[in-house]
């Protein structure tokens, strides 16, 4: 098979420059790929042959897009995806939604809507993996043999881990958090225009664990910053940024970037402070600090980011980490650039839930799908796969409303641009805007249906 190197056409001549009608196109063409059936008969013509049974453990983004490009390689595989949810949420779309400009009704669909034929759903929660004896239980107790297992079970947000932490009363009292939920983002976003017509002190975080798109609390700090400039009470407000460690961004030249773009527009950052509490009647963050102690910081708004983690079924199973960095909060051992578990031939771990140095944004399953897929199809047709996930992740960062960078890069955090010469990836772009705000949902629906 031919080398897949995340998909992002190395070797082709750039792309031409693009007009204002050339952006607002790629929306309409996402639109249609979103549109088009989950499997096309035709390629099946191709599909490998093969009673084996895979079973999929989590129906996001990263589940549903292996499904339907599963459905689409094999001919006469059992598929069983299993997850609880019955609603799809466009996670990419909560920061907007927070940022008043989508509607919370925006990022939520139902995860049946994306199902390829022939997919068995079943509608529960595994409770236990079992990969010595090719198994995984369900909360009813129920057992699933399978001989492929791809787990794509995402990660939990650890709200419990902030004493004090009170999800039901986000949007109350200055306190936000766009992860949490559609809700919590529409409620965060309520919270934030009361301050930004009152002013005061915003408090803008991130956990110490690895966390989705490290770039949303530092877009969500700059839409509060360009929201209070709109409003003419930029003046009447003091923006702090609690950095976890000695960085804003683990990519050195975004880094700087961010940095400087923080000092131009007054927004203080101070450095390695972890959120460990929150006293919510006193409007106080409690931090860590790097000698041991603790730091109060008060707030009129807060956009509380918990740490996040692998779901308890995958932490405490054998297919965490057993040693390293990832061993921790348990996430999956997989090989970085297959993607196949390092020590179950039979296993794979996509998306969130991979223990791997970059990758946890939609940006990246659309290219480790692919390669996960890849493997797995040659593996049951006896031959070998030379595809590989480069560690390819994007950011579309939100600087001001209007603007954006199109941040994208790999695991030696090598910018790798998809549009040289067009897209420069640290340029505050009305097309980036664009892009984030018009172009991107159509393409990740696409993704669902393996259309992209």
């Amino acid at each position: 098979m031919s080398k897949i190197v995340h998909g992002r056409g190395r070797g082709h001549d750039d792309p031409p420059a693009l007009n204002r009608r050339d952006l607002l196109k790629l929306g309409a063409a996402g639109a249609a790929l979103a549109a088009l059936p989950a499997a096309v008969p035709e390629a099946r013509a191709q599909a490998v042959k093969t009673g084996a049974h895979i079973v999929i453990a989590g129906a996001g983004a990263a589940g549903l897009s292996v499904a339907a490009r599963l459905a689409e390689r094999l001919d006469g595989a059992k598929i069983t995806i299993i997850d609880a949810r019955k609603a799809h949420y466009y996670q990419p779309g909560f920061t907007l939604v927070a940022a008043g400009l989508k509607p919370q009704g925006y990022v939520t669909s139902s995860t049946a809507d994306y199902l390829p034929q022939g997919i068995d759903l079943v509608e529960e929660r595994v409770a236990e993996f079992d990969p010595d004896g090719n198994t995984v239980t369900t909360e009813s107790g129920r057992s699933i043999a399978y001989d492929f297992l791809v787990v794509t079970t995402g990660m939990v947000l650890d709200y419990a881990a902030i004493e004090g932490m009170e999800t039901d009363r986000i949007g109350q009292d200055g306190l936000g958090s766009v992860y949490h939920s559609p809700q919590a983002a529409a409620a965060t976003w309520q919270a934030m225009s009361r301050f930004a017509d009152e002013g005061g002190r915003g408090l803008f975080l991130r956990p110490a664990t690895e966390m989705k798109c490290a770039g949303a609390p530092l877009k969500y700090t700059f839409i509060t910053d360009d929201t209070l400039r709109k409003r003419g009470n930029r003046g009447k407000a003091e923006l702090v940024y609690a950095a976890h460690n000695q960085t804003l961004f683990s990519v050195p030249i975004v880094n700087e970037k961010v940095r400087m773009l923080y000092r131009e527009r007054g927004v203080n950052t101070i450095h390695d402070r972890v959120m460990t509490g929150i006293d919510l009647g006193r409007k106080v963050g409690i931090f860590s600090t790097p000698d041991g102690g603790t730091e109060e910081i008060g707030y009129d708004f807060v956009n509380v980011i918990p740490p996040m983690r692998a779901p308890d079924p995958v932490r405490y199973s054998p297919l965490a980490w057993q040693t390293g960095v990832w061993a921790h909060d348990g996430w999956m051992e997989v090989d970085k650039a297959t993607l196949r578990h390092a020590r179950y031939d039979n296993v794979f771990g996509v998306g969130d839930i991979a223990g791997v140095p970059k990758g946890k944004t939609a940006a990246s399953v659309k290219w480790q799908v692919p390669v996960a897929v890849d493997h797995l199809v040659a593996t049951i047709a006896g031959t070998t796969s030379d595809s590989v996930y480069d560690g390819y992740t994007s950011c579309p960062l939100i600087t001001r409303l209007g603007r954006a960078m199109l941040v994208e890069f790999d695991y030696q955090n090598n910018l790798t641009p998809s549009f040289p010469g067009v897209i420069a990836p640290l340029e505050e772009l009305w097309i980036t805007w664009v892009m984030k705000t018009m172009a991107l949902k159509p393409t990740y629906l696409s993704m669902l249906r393996g259309r992209a």
